[in-house]
């Protein structure tokens, strides 16, 4: 069980500066900038690395558009980077950079690396709520933040064109586990090491309404903040630079159970503040969704696919359940 979740996420933007500037005021921290690209990372060590769309330097993919062409997941120990690396390599052509991160790509055309990491350790410390009846907080304000600063690279999201080719390779290669199904939308995948409740999203491509064409397809990444108020500042500082935050607004998810505020992103796609993620491992029992149900247990501006009032429909998942199948992982 090697891999513990997104060691860098590598962009091909359309503009490497105004990218530049999106990640500085979202809250990442810059780590290295030269002319053709540029460095950021958030307090983990996690890493967003950019380069100019078309870039030789990125390796190739069949992702379309701008957005995340390549990521690269970490792992903790030689043994379990060997291990893996053997298997993947009866494949897959395998390329080794000085620092020794591997690159390949998949048969259906994502690029996927891996290296040896460990994230630095974060603490947070979010201020505890008070409700009518309980007194968690006396004499005491809430913290008071003038901005975001993401902590983690929570999960990524592209659109597949096939979820049950991409799935089987996730769980049968890299030993994902299946957290979740969508009906209809796709799968919630967890690193094996990670108990975020996912770490990779595969959509179906062939949703129109999340922006799709049918193809592979970047959709958004998730960095993760330490509560519902350090979101909420982090929209407003985005709007007072200038940034356009319209879209679903702030809202919280059903499935999974985390805050989030969704971004229009000059690196392609949507960047996601995240917060209060569920925390699962492998006594998790995946369950099977609606679609509009799992969506959201609010959403601040519906979009109109989620305006209807959703039926109570999520089960645990058997084979019987959803056409993402087979849902046993290893």
């Amino acid at each position: 069980m090697p891999i513990h979740g997104i060691a860098q996420l590598n962009y091909a933007v359309k503009d490497l500066g105004e990218a530049n500037k999106f990640l500085d005021v979202f809250g990442l921290s810059k780590v290295d900038e030269t002319s053709s690209s540029s460095t950021f990372e958030v307090l983990s060590g996690q890493r967003v690395y950019v380069r100019h769309l078309g870039d030789p330097a990125l390796p190739p993919s069949s992702v379309i558009g701008d957005g995340v062409h390549e990521a690269i997941w970490a792992i903790a120990d030689q043994p379990s980077f060997d291990r893996l690396l053997a298997d993947l390599s009866r494949d897959h052509q395998i390329t080794t950079d000085s620092d020794g991160t591997a690159h390949f790509v998949t048969d259906f055309g994502q690029a996927i690396g891996l290296r040896l990491q460990q994230f630095r350790p974060v603490v947070s410390s979010p201020s505890p709520f008070n409700a009518p009846g309980v007194t968690n907080r006396l004499n005491a304000p809430r913290k008071w933040s003038t901005r975001a600063i993401p902590k983690t690279i929570s999960h990524a999201v592209w659109g597949v064109p096939d979820v049950d080719e991409v799935f089987a390779f996730y769980r049968d290669r890299l030993n994902f586990r299946l957290s979740d199904v969508q009906k209809g939308f796709g799968l919630y995948l967890r690193a094996p090491r990670s108990t975020n409740h996912h770490s990779v999203f595969l959509a179906d491509a062939n949703l129109e309404m999340l922006g799709f064409s049918g193809k592979l397809q970047f959709h958004h990444a998730n960095f993760g903040l330490e509560d519902i108020d350090e979101i909420m500042v982090g929209k407003n500082y985005l709007e007072r630079h200038g940034y356009d935050t319209k879209g679903w607004g702030f809202g919280r998810h059903r499935l999974s159970s985390e805050a989030f505020l969704y971004v229009p992103s000059p690196l392609g796609g949507q960047a996601e503040y995240g917060a209060d993620c569920d925390q699962v491992d492998d006594r998790w029992k995946p369950r099977v969704w609606e679609a509009n149900f799992g969506a959201a247990l609010f959403v601040h501006d519906m979009p109109e696919f989620l305006s209807r009032e959703p039926e109570w429909d999520v089960t645990y998942a058997t084979p019987e359940t959803s056409r993402f199948l087979p849902f046993d992982h290893k």
